[in-house]
């Protein structure tokens, strides 16, 4: 009895396709809504602070990627063996899953720990030789990376809310971090209301209060509010036929989300010594990106769990619809996104305090790369399918090529020839993946979603 109960209770196996991912993905669309303007709103203090601290946080912009990346790929092997497992019924070894997540998670905050310490200096070195850049740099990365055990647990309550179909508690969580920060931003930068003028180390500040409080209201609601599993650390035995399958689905995940970072590194070398112009213009460039991409990222947070839970569950038609619906949505907003950025670049940009200079880069920069958002919506989506269908090869060779092989080449090609067609890099990569990410899908329905309808 209590096993039919709680099978009831998740909502991925028991909607309507399209209620579920209205229900899941607004709540999600609303707390990135949230992060995107959080990311925006704190570039924007820092830009007015300093010309030369929003220079640092551009350049430190892929080790925020790289964090990211490596929260959401343990999140997505989380999501994915979770999910399933409810799926299945198996509900003692989904506690235990939960449990193996949290743990994942902090030895993950450790390592951030590591590297904020002994490794931020030398990392702000690579990529600048000036003095001031670098101290702001050091100053946020190290503030950030030594406290970011925060971001981790705030990540982990996430991931236990999407698997078991909570969908508004895990707004709440990230919501409430990203308020937080955004009200702290301009009080510590700029010394509001009595507290000291901190600048960049007063952005940092403020995004780790603001992790930190979406990690203690996370922990708190998986605690009180989800029924369907129940955590705890107090008698932890790591074991192996848990870790392997969450890795190696995660791992992959992780290498896919990561190559954002290696994009984000070798653009700002090659941007770098030709001008630092360029440099800030990506740097805008990348939030205003993330803006726009924030229903297909809260699409992807959507996707796999519920795929997973209607794989296990071996429900094909759930498992269609579930992409197909996805598609449009994704599609639309991007559309609706990429149309904003080429009508008004100019107002876009006006928002980071560019130098006249990087403004008259940055327009017809914009207006070529608004062209990108349609292929990589596709290629995301599709990606986020691969996922959870277990063909995580193909989910990479995707990421590889849009970000690393196709892309980087490509740039530094277009570079050489005339600088302002560098920026051509992104649709032209885009597009050809979107291309190849069809076609493999059609191989990866034909293994894995087309033979569900005949087990019995």
């Amino acid at each position: 009895m209590e096993e039919k109960s709680l099978q009831k209770e998740n909502i991925m196996g028991i909607l309507p396709v399209k209620k579920l991912i209205f229900v899941t993905v607004w709540p999600m669309v609303v707390s990135m809504f949230i992060q995107s303007c959080y990311n925006i709103v704190d570039s924007m203090f820092v830009a007015k602070f300093s010309p030369d601290a929003f220079i640092a946080l551009s350049l430190i912009f892929p080790i925020q990627i790289l964090v990211i990346s490596l929260n959401v790929g343990i999140g997505v092997g989380i999501n994915a063996l979770l999910a399933r497992r409810l799926g299945e019924q198996r509900y003692e070894e989904a506690n235990r899953v939960a449990a193996h997540g949290y743990a994942l998670y902090l030895l993950l905050g450790a390592l951030y720990a590591l590297f904020g310490i002994f490794f931020a200096r030398g990392f702000m070195e690579l990529f600048s030789d000036d003095g001031r850049i670098i101290s702001y740099g050091v100053s946020y990365l190290r503030i950030v990376l030594i406290f970011g055990f925060g971001v981790c647990l705030q990540f982990a309550g996430e991931r236990m809310m999407q698997a078991t179909g909570n969908p508004i508690w895990n707004m709440y969580i990230q919501a409430s971090g990203a308020a937080i920060n955004v009200i702290l931003d301009p009080i510590l930068i700029f010394g509001w209301f009595g507290f000291p003028e901190m600048g960049v180390a007063g952005a940092a500040l403020a995004t780790v209060i603001g992790q930190w409080t979406g990690a203690l209201i996370g922990i708190y609601l998986v605690k009180r509010k989800v029924k369907q599993i129940h955590v705890t650390l107090r008698h932890f035995k790591p074991e192996m036929d848990i870790i392997l399958p969450i890795l190696r689905v995660g791992v992959p995940a992780m290498l896919v989300q990561s190559l954002a970072t290696v994009m984000s590194l070798g653009l700002n070398k090659i941007f770098s010594m030709y001008s630092e112009h360029y440099v800030a213009v990506l740097g805008a460039y990348f939030r205003i990106q993330n803006f726009i991409y924030l229903v297909v990222y809260s699409l992807g947070n959507v996707v796999v769990p519920v795929i997973s839970y209607n794989f296990g569950a071996k429900d094909k038609t759930r498992v269609e619809e579930t992409i197909r619906l996805c598609m449009i949505i994704g599609l639309v907003s991007v559309c609706i996104g990429g149309a904003a950025l080429f009508l008004f670049p100019g107002p876009l940009l006006s928002l980071f305090s560019l130098k006249e200079e990087a403004m008259a880069v940055g327009i017809p920069a914009m207006r070529i790369v608004s062209a990108s958002f349609l292929g990589g919506s596709v290629s995301l989506i599709f990606s986020y399918a691969f996922q959870a269908l277990n063909c995580n090869r193909y989910s990479l060779l995707i990421s590889l090529l849009r970000q690393m092989i196709v892309l980087l080449p490509l740039a530094i090609v277009l570079l050489a020839v005339r600088p302002i067609l560098t920026w051509w890099a992104f649709p032209i990569t885009e597009f050809g993946c979107m291309i190849l990410a069809g076609i493999l899908f059609k191989v990866a329905h034909k293994k894995q979603i087309a033979t569900l309808g005949d087990v019995i």
